[in-house]
């Protein structure tokens, strides 16, 4: 018996536009299929850096979510791995450009994967936070870091692992 687990990515892309310009975040590829135990990379790009002077640190986090399930943390501050998670997680990546690999891809690995950003524009912090929806692509509201009235809507890209079992 064969396994395989095709790597399915809905490039959607986070577009944020403000009074000055526009933030813009992608994730690719656009589909691949890999065997299990494989390994598989994800890049997520921002237009603008992610970089926290204050907090020294980039900005960006890695989630996964499984069909009925809430996001999990997989990586933070673009390379440090969540308490819990697989060492077969691993970010890498600086300012703009970053990458998600998991090695040994493995059938649980199966989900939605999603980068979360957060940029300083227009003089005040803001970010990607996934709003909750059943059975649509995954969606983010751009907010005030602060919390207040959502600035907009859009998307971000998805990838969908699934796993196909061969006789």
């Amino acid at each position: 018996m064969m396994m395989s687990l095709t790597l399915l990515l809905a490039t959607l892309g986070l577009l944020v536009q403000g009074s000055s310009g526009q933030i813009i975040v992608t994730q690719s590829p656009g589909a691949q299929s890999v065997v299990a135990g494989q390994s598989v990379s994800i890049t997520c790009r921002t237009s603008s850096s992610v970089y926290s002077i204050y907090y020294k640190k980039n900005l960006l986090s890695w989630y996964l979510q499984k069909p009925g399930g809430a996001p999990k943390l997989l990586i933070y501050h673009a390379t440090s791995r969540q308490s819990g998670v697989s060492d077969r997680f691993s970010g890498s990546g600086s300012k703009t450009g970053f990458t998600l690999s998991i090695r040994g891809v493995q059938a649980e690995d199966s989900g939605v994967y999603y980068c979360q950003s957060v940029h300083w524009w227009n003089n005040q912090d803001v970010f990607t936070q996934r709003n909750s929806a059943v059975q649509k692509p995954p969606s983010v509201r751009l907010t005030q870091f602060n919390g207040h009235t959502p600035m907009s809507d859009t998307h971000i890209s998805s990838i969908n692992v699934h796993s196909l079992v061969s006789h």
